[in-house]
């Protein structure tokens, strides 16, 4: 499994790099733009190459960008919708650039108006954005918390969303500890992860599950509220070493998007506590399934 965070980008995208390194990371996330803003970053050409540079120097295994989390594919307001595709295509063309492997994102919220109706609004779109993808770059779709219609709460509804597309061969998953937890999925009992994993790999296929968020949660179990905690600080504790133990998981890379001691993100305490998460689950999955 390889280790990262999700780590800013200010002064300049391959800074990230630097910083990844300072935390201990063997992956990492970054936002190609501001996550709280319709407009894109033009990045100079000085500064995609020191990111493919310091990325080898650094031996970074995998990078993969998240979406604004303005997006909303599935909105009815064509405005919203409109900006929404020009954000996913200018963040596929970012990462392209950078040698990135994912472009993950959240489909959006139907607002009410149903799930065909908001797929109908979001596939077109899709399906165009999928033509930006290449043999490295995919595009992730994330399972959510599930508030206020948003899309992906559940393995159906993923598979809903692959389904309609075809089965694109660069269509992937990324998969939230926080967001299955607050959805109702108890990521922390081995029998119940065997289970939802099991739907995973009847309606979508575990080939498709490219990248985890290991985020621990500041809210209750099936509240459908998207509050990340610590890793350890939070309703899953050391529990969470079921999710990042998973014998279907490994060889993923697995990013925290945390709040960090500070308010600012994971730090190199955590990355160390996620690995050694890892370490125990690995070995307690194993205890279980020896006879």
């Amino acid at each position: 499994m390889l280790f990262g965070a999700h780590v800013s980008s200010s002064g300049g995208i391959s800074n990230a790099i630097d910083r990844a390194v300072e935390l201990g990371c063997d992956a990492v996330q970054v936002f190609t733009q501001s996550p709280r803003m319709w407009r894109p970053t033009a990045y100079l050409p000085e500064q995609i190459e020191r990111f493919r540079t310091r990325r080898e120097e650094a031996g970074i295994g995998t990078v993969v960008c998240h979406a604004v989390y303005l997006v909303n594919l599935a909105s009815p307001d064509a405005e919203i919708h409109a900006k929404s595709a020009a954000a996913m295509r200018s963040t596929l063309e970012a990462a392209d650039a950078i040698g990135a492997e994912a472009v993950i994102f959240h489909l959006g919220s139907h607002l009410g108006s149903g799930l065909e109706a908001g797929l109908e609004r979001a596939v077109p779109v899709l399906r165009e954005l999928l033509d930006l993808t290449t043999d490295r770059l995919w595009l992730l779709l994330e399972n959510c918390a599930g508030a206020g219609g948003t899309i992906g709460r559940s393995v159906e509804e993923l598979a809903a969303v692959v389904d309609a597309l075809d089965s694109h061969p660069r269509l992937g998953v990324c998969l939230d500890s926080c967001h299955w937890w607050a959805s109702g999925v108890d990521v922390t009992d081995p029998t119940l992860l065997d289970q939802v994993v099991g739907e995973v790999e009847a309606r979508i296929g575990l080939d498709r599950v490219r990248c985890l968020h290991v985020n621990d949660a500041a809210s209750a179990l099936g509240s459908n509220l998207d509050r990340h905690a610590s890793v350890g600080e939070g309703e899953m504790g050391s529990r969470l070493s079921v999710f990042v133990g998973h014998a279907a998981f490994q060889g993923l890379p697995a990013i925290l998007e945390t709040p960090g001691p500070d308010g600012h993100g994971p730090d190199a305490e955590e990355v160390r506590r996620l690995r050694e998460l890892h370490r125990r689950g690995v070995r307690n999955a194993r205890r279980r399934a020896a006879p």
